[in-house]
């Protein structure tokens, strides 16, 4: 079926899903045949800008795909073009000084999450069926859970990263996003590697107290009802500092290896960064690092989970909210997974009060990509699955 570039243009525009159009893509054969794909902009495509949200790389046309998106072009996927991120990967509300500000499809002027909102808001408004994003901290998770999708965080190596523009090598992982548990699962059996699916779930570990994390009602309720329809014995995960503590912890990790990819651009180039990047910089230079919280972070999760425990929080605090100042909590329970090398699939869990998606997260062990998909799975009668925005329920 060919695609309609006309109709696609103009439902995202409001939106700012897409920032580059492949306008010569075209479906091809195989397991994914008659899926359409975007990928977020830090992630190669061949003959497109391969920016990574920052006006530094604005110049720079990827001269063959990530081997990510080639399997998926292999496997008959049509990538359709490149998504808007937050720059850098480095924040979690896309709000872009350089490509502009993504809108959540749930509410123009909301925030779609980030640092991947431009995948989140492109696959909840229909507009693809599938995306790629990144996941530092939470950068697949918390887009899906504010524009209401399914995204899969793999274990860490799980997805080859060749042709990602990295914020970390230590916590980046590629990820995607899909409305379905069908569709993410089948691009999953395309990207990834899974190596840990013969023991079942025995058990569902969780943060007395969510950890001291304060959540929003909406959210507290959505989680309460998926621990209460998971038939598994239940375990408490007493992690050796508040969540809070351990993603800056991670955060000041992050920023000093993104300080040190920009090198000398930092000065030479500053015009190119924003203002809010060289904050972020220069206030986390600053502060003390903690590794030996991350490995005893790391460590505590690798244990409590074991080979059959699965982790179930929310995936954020909060419900999406406005463009402007974000509220610091929004990676608090995301981070843990990257922290540990360890799957997350985000679940959307229905709407709030004012009609804003909320969703919680199952954590597994390494290699349990496809056992979080069937336990997600047996959720979606009490959760609900994917709801869409007003503009696709008209």
């Amino acid at each position: 079926m060919p695609i309609d570039w006309d109709h696609l243009e103009t439902a995202n525009a409001p939106l700012n899903a897409f920032v580059d159009w492949d306008h010569d893509a075209a479906p091809g054969e195989g397991p994914l045949a008659g899926l359409t794909i975007g990928i977020k902009s830090n992630i190669a495509v061949a003959g497109l800008p391969w920016t990574g949200g920052m006006a530094l790389r604005r110049d720079i046309v990827a001269d063959r795909d990530a081997a990510v998106v080639a399997g998926l072009r292999v496997a008959g996927a049509c990538i359709l073009g490149s998504l808007n991120m937050h720059e850098a990967a480095m924040g979690a509300t896309t709000d872009n000084p350089w490509f502009g500000r993504t809108h959540n499809p749930h509410r123009i002027g909301y925030t779609p999450g980030g640092s991947s909102g431009g995948s989140g808001a492109a696959v909840a408004a229909g507009l693809c069926d599938a995306a790629l994003g990144t996941d530092t901290l939470g950068s697949v998770r918390i887009p899906a859970a504010f524009t209401g999708v399914y995204g899969l965080k793999p274990s860490w190596g799980g997805v080859d990263t060749d042709g990602l523009v990295f914020l970390t090598r230590r916590f980046d992982c590629i990820g995607p996003l899909a409305r379905t548990l069908d569709v993410l699962e089948r691009v999953w059996n395309v990207i990834g590697t899974s190596g840990n699916e013969d023991a079942p779930f025995t058990r569902v570990l969780h943060l007395p107290d969510l950890g001291g994390v304060e959540v929003q009602p909406a959210v507290g309720a959505a989680y309460r009802r998926a621990l209460d329809a998971i038939p598994l014995p239940r375990e408490p995960l007493v992690l050796p500092a508040e969540p809070t503590t351990i993603r800056m912890a991670a955060l000041v990790e992050i920023a000093r290896e993104l300080i040190e990819d920009i090198g000398a651009d930092r000065t030479a180039r500053a015009d190119l960064i924003s203002d809010e990047l060289k904050f972020i910089m220069d206030t986390f230079e600053r502060v003390e690092p903690k590794p030996e919280l991350l490995e005893r972070t790391r460590d505590t999760l690798l244990s409590a989970l074991g080979a059959n425990g699965a982790l179930l929080m929310p995936t954020c605090p909060q419900a999406p909210f406005a463009h402007g100042r974000p509220p610091a909590s929004q990676a608090d329970f995301t981070g843990l997974a990257n922290i540990a090398g360890l799957p997350a699939l985000a679940i959307p869990a229905g709407l709030n009060e004012e009609r804003l998606p909320v969703g919680v997260q199952l954590v597994g062990p390494q290699g349990s990509e496809t056992r979080l998909i069937a336990l997600a799975r047996s959720l979606e009668p009490v959760l609900g699955g994917y709801t869409p925005p007003p503009a696709m329920e008209k």
